[in-house]
């Protein structure tokens, strides 16, 4: 059975499928969802960030929501999980918080603001502040994590927090979605409104790799698990073509390795008609990718060629637009 995790600005949406019926309810209707993380060690375990209530967990695949209580009235903005289970919450203003209990009590970690380039950082619909987009644990170093700030910088540690290195000039300022190649963990790829960035030292140095693409407001990536190198990527005219629904004007790409990025449309809806999408494949079934925009989900079958629209059955219906996805 397959389950689906929106979150959207009107609460988080959970889609089902058993027997080949999806069905759809929404809960935490009265939240801005900013974030979702599936623990994918225990699949009815899953936390969703809000836009100023903290966090919320569910322990029985999103039928019930509960708070995090360490970390509530806060805007929780990223979620990951490393190798061992330990829980981050990236915040606005940006800070990182870390939890060894499944949530239950959070600390926070040194705080990133005090490298020299936070001076700089700003996000524009909110310039007077910033906020945690990403957050990446390094799969080759236990107590590395790398850290994404909306807007300005990629900011790394090697000791869980305690101390950051600040950007390196080569990076991505604006990353909206930050991830590791499944197999080569050296290998980072940033999703960012200043474009498509590739790093294959982890975060030392970071070239473009755009052939291919018509437009450069990167959104959302997703990366097949293996056997393949397939890369999905939402991208947009710009910031509004992306995340205004009167001005939407967003595509989808597709690369393999390090190949040029191919448009794809197969099954999609007009790119007039759609705000950037939310992509992430479901970590049960490599290769099999989910994407969200508008109310609507679509399912991959074949690396993100060609998709289908899911014929869900909602009990209370679903926002408008998913900002991020998550499925197992």
């Amino acid at each position: 059975m397959t389950t689906i995790y929106l979150a959207t600005v009107g609460g988080v949406s959970i889609v089902r499928e058993a027997d080949g019926i999806w069905s759809g309810s929404t809960q935490l209707k009265d939240q801005p969802i900013e974030c979702v993380l599936v623990d994918v060690r225990k699949p009815n375990i899953a936390y969703c960030g809000t836009l100023g209530s903290g966090l919320y967990k569910t322990k029985d695949g999103g039928l019930n929501w509960v708070p995090c209580v360490n970390l509530a009235s806060r805007k929780v903005t990223a979620l990951a999980m490393n190798a061992s289970g330990i829980l981050f919450a990236g915040t606005e203003p940006s800070e990182i918080f870390r939890s060894e209990d499944g949530g239950a009590t959070w600390t926070a970690l040194s705080a990133p603001t005090q490298l020299p380039s936070s001076a700089k950082w700003s996000f524009p619909p909110r310039p007077h502040t910033h906020h945690v987009r990403a957050i990446l644990p390094d799969r080759n170093h236990p107590c590395g994590l790398h850290v994404a700030v909306e807007a300005g910088a990629l900011v790394r540690s090697y000791d869980e927090g305690a101390h950051w290195l600040d950007r390196v000039p080569s990076a991505p300022k604006d990353t909206h979605s930050l991830v590791a190649d499944p197999l080569d963990p050296c290998k980072f790829l940033s999703a960012a409104g200043d474009g498509f960035f590739q790093s294959d030292d982890k975060g030392e140095t970071w070239k473009r790799f755009e052939e291919g693409l018509e437009e450069t407001y990167c959104w959302s990536l997703a990366i097949a698990s293996g056997p393949t190198t397939v890369q999905l990527m939402s991208v947009a005219t710009g910031a509004y073509g992306a995340h205004y629904e009167q001005m939407s004007n967003s595509f989808m790409y597709r690369r393999e390795g390090d190949g040029a990025w191919q448009k794809i449309c197969r099954g999609l809806p007009a790119a007039h008609r759609h705000r950037a999408a939310a992509i992430a494949e479901n970590v049960s079934e490599p290769g099999v990718f989910y994407l969200s925009t508008e109310g609507l989900v679509f399912r991959s079958l074949d690396g993100g060629s060609s998709w289908k629209e899911l014929l869900i059955s909602w009990v209370n219906g679903m926002s408008k637009h998913a900002v991020q996805i998550a499925a197992i």
